[in-house]
């Protein structure tokens, strides 16, 4: 399959392959992870039929193939994610690069991803080749970070700062709306393209913690257009006080949330419902709402 091209270089993803090796050296937390695996794994015990040939794409544990290979409807399921996060555990295995994908077109039943995805420069991209290499028919389910995702952070690191230094610098990614995955699916090709937003709010005894957490789950900083000079000490702990003082509840711990966006679509095939065509409808909408039908040159009346 041809690679699809693309000027967009968001993320520096030598980076973040530096960040992942450090959070398997720190002893990853995989709180996250392990929910979007089982959330995963029940949403596709209710696709009631088998999926011969699969691939779970670029996810950073091996909790999501662990799950699907007790699942009786997944049969050959393949790990395939960068070399930081190289697959585990058993069964097939490769390293690949999310923005350039090995496989076929037309060559698997399904796709799955688990908070890996975010961090692709070229999502509409990888959409697409996803797409093309799932045959007619064929599923992607796919989970990732977006919408408010540490919002508080965001807002407390941007109060610092404009404070403390007369300026703002990205110090949080930009994450996608739920909204825009929908239509990057429909652009990819995807038929009956399905998106949700599960919101959870995790509380630590102080924003320290939190960033303890978020660098044992590679989840730091890895924007190119990131500050490279070294954060100033009254910056950070202006910006826990602020964390603080706007985000805590009574009992003094802070809240962070994490939203995830969840995607699925299949590739187009014949027996799949489509829409009716245009004039096609056997029932008036007038008559079922009650009203006068009032044509494109008539004038309601006042």
């Amino acid at each position: 399959m041809a690679a699809v091209s693309s000027d967009i270089d968001l993320f520096d993803r030598a980076l973040l392959a530096l960040r992942q090796r450090r959070a398997k050296g720190l002893g990853p937390v995989t709180f996250l992870i392990d929910r979007v695996a089982q959330d995963l794994s029940d949403r596709l015990a209710t696709v009631l039929r088998r999926l011969d040939v699969a691939v779970d794409l670029g996810t950073p544990t091996d909790a999501v193939r662990c799950l699907l290979r007790k699942s009786d409807n997944v049969g050959v399921l393949v790990g395939a994610a960068g070399a930081a996060e190289r697959p585990s555990g058993a069964g097939p295995a490769i390293v690949v690069d999310e923005e350039r994908l090995p496989f076929a077109d037309a060559s698997l039943d399904l796709v799955v991803s688990a908070l890996a995805l975010h961090f692709v420069n070229d999502l509409p991209g990888t959409l697409i080749q996803i797409r093309r290499a799932l045959r007619p028919d064929g599923l992607f389910l796919a989970a990732l970070i977006g919408g408010d995702t540490l919002c508080e952070l965001r807002r407390a690191f941007a109060a610092a700062e404009s404070e403390i230094e007369g300026g703002v610098s990205p110090r949080v990614a930009p994450f996608a709306d739920v909204r825009d995955m929908g239509m990057l699916l429909q652009r990819a090709g995807f038929a009956l393209p399905v998106t949700d937003v599960d919101r959870l709010t995790v509380r630590y005894g102080d924003v320290f913690a939190l960033m303890a957490e978020l660098r044992r789950m590679a989840a730091t900083n890895v924007l190119r257009e990131r500050r490279r000079i070294p954060l100033r000490r009254a910056t950070l702990m202006r910006m826990a006080e602020i964390y603080q003082e706007r985000f805590a509840d009574p009992d003094g711990r802070v809240r962070a949330t994490f939203d995830i966006i969840w995607l699925s679509g299949w590739a187009p095939h014949e027996s799949q419902q489509q829409p009716l065509r245009p004039g096609s409808a056997r029932a008036r909408l007038a008559d079922a709402l009650g009203t006068k039908e009032i044509s494109g040159g008539e004038e309601a009346g006042r």
